[in-house]
């Protein structure tokens, strides 16, 4: 299937995401994820997923001393992120490969994993073929993703994710029979009287007591202090 529509552009402070025809624009659950996640400070990090690039970039810009190697398997989505990487100040940093992760075998495992995964395994599928890829799990399963993940992570290593708050706890369950401690978890609410949408979710290979917290995105009608004070180093207006 051709996608012949563009992606919209999106400009941060420090590089510049072109969309292309890489059919998943640039989004908060995106940004989120990349300005919350946590990974080792120096070391190798897997970017599963990449689409444009975006959480390669992000994790570029806040950790000076590892490596990215950036995944896909849609040819749209490598073109931009390779095209994003390029011309970012990290692109020495960054390697866009065309792979599929669940038969990705690299050569060294990875400290740190990061992940905007494919969020629904039940409804209605993106027309777009490659929006679907991205959003349904069609073409990658939960406990794929994990088992893959624990797989290509070394002994210390993390991961982490966002899903909509629907899919967490069935995730957090499928992790645990990975092997999978759950670390970190901060419920995402988009507004101060609405329930939590998202979580973001940090799994670790080593146990250790869980840390709980709570972002709330909007705040009569304006960004939140505590958003602002995580995603002013990425967006331009904050």
């Amino acid at each position: 299937m051709t996608n012949n529509k563009l992606t919209k552009d999106f400009r941060f402070k420090q590089f510049t995401i072109v969309g292309g025809h890489s059919g998943m624009p640039v989004s908060t659950d995106g940004v989120l994820l990349g300005a919350w996640a946590s990974v080792p400070s120096h070391g190798h990090v897997l970017d599963i997923g990449t689409g444009t690039g975006l959480l390669a970039l992000m994790v570029a810009q806040r950790y000076k001393e590892i490596a990215i190697t950036a995944l896909d398997i849609d040819d749209y989505a490598i073109q931009s992120a390779r095209k994003n990487c390029l011309m970012s100040p990290w692109a020495e940093r960054i390697s866009v490969q065309k792979e599929d992760i669940t038969h990705y075998q690299p050569e060294k495992k990875f400290s740190g994993i990061i992940c905007n995964p494919p969020y629904f395994n039940s409804g209605k599928t993106a027309r777009l073929n490659q929006r679907a890829k991205a959003r349904h799990t069609i073409k990658l399963k939960h406990h794929i993703l994990l088992e893959q993940a624990f797989t290509l992570t070394t002994e210390n290593g993390v991961a982490n994710f966002i899903l909509p708050a629907t899919e967490t706890e069935r995730f957090l369950e499928l992790a645990q029979n990975c092997g999978w401690y759950t670390t970190h978890l901060c419920r995402v609410f988009p507004t101060t009287n609405k329930t939590a949408s998202r979580y973001l979710i940090h799994l670790s290979k080593q146990p250790g007591n869980v840390c709980e917290e709570a972002l709330t995105i909007l705040c009569n009608g304006q960004y939140s202090h505590d958003f602002i004070s995580l995603t002013k180093d990425f967006y331009l207006k904050m």
